[in-house]
């Protein structure tokens, strides 16, 4: 008989888990969301197996509940997160996240001539399309994709 050891990861009573975050993003996750500044039991692994992304990230919040707006915002980086809402030890919602229409403050302008890259001005961005991505600038009106997309550091 093999001797098998395992890692375990107590359960939440409240809050939200947030699964399936590509590895490669988790850190981008705990960015967009301001998590440095929570003062909240936080556990959160990364380059987990997965079936699905090869290698993953999840966290686990306890008494953290986010505004629909800021968990969609993660959906820049992380299309396919599932996030879970727990009360009482119960999962009592599940959901996807979805990019949100607009996004302010969040990414960077790609022109390096743009108002908000010589300025202290707030990005602000209307989305153009889903997959891959695509955010036009309010000010200058170029398409920052996918790619070239650069998380403003929350801190």
């Amino acid at each position: 008989m093999k001797d098998r050891k395992q890692l375990s990861v107590s359960a939440i009573k409240d809050g939200t888990v947030i699964d399936h975050i590509p590895a490669k993003s988790l850190f981008k996750v705990i960015d967009i969301l301001g998590l440095d500044h929570i003062e909240k039991m936080m556990t959160f692994g990364t380059n987990l197996e997965s079936k699905k992304l090869g290698l993953k990230g999840i966290m686990k919040l306890s008494e953290v509940f986010f505004a629909e707006d800021d968990l969609n915002r993660i959906a820049l980086v992380a299309p396919d997160v599932k996030v879970n809402i727990i009360r009482d030890y119960e999962v009592v919602e599940k959901r996807l996240v979805e990019i949100p229409e607009k996004v302010e403050g969040i990414v960077k302008c790609v022109n390096p001539v743009c108002i908000t890259n010589n300025q202290e001005i707030r990005t602000k961005f209307e989305l153009v399309s889903r997959n891959p991505v695509g955010l036009k600038c309010h000010y200058c009106e170029k398409i920052t994709d996918a790619n070239n997309m650069v998380i403003i550091s929350s801190s």
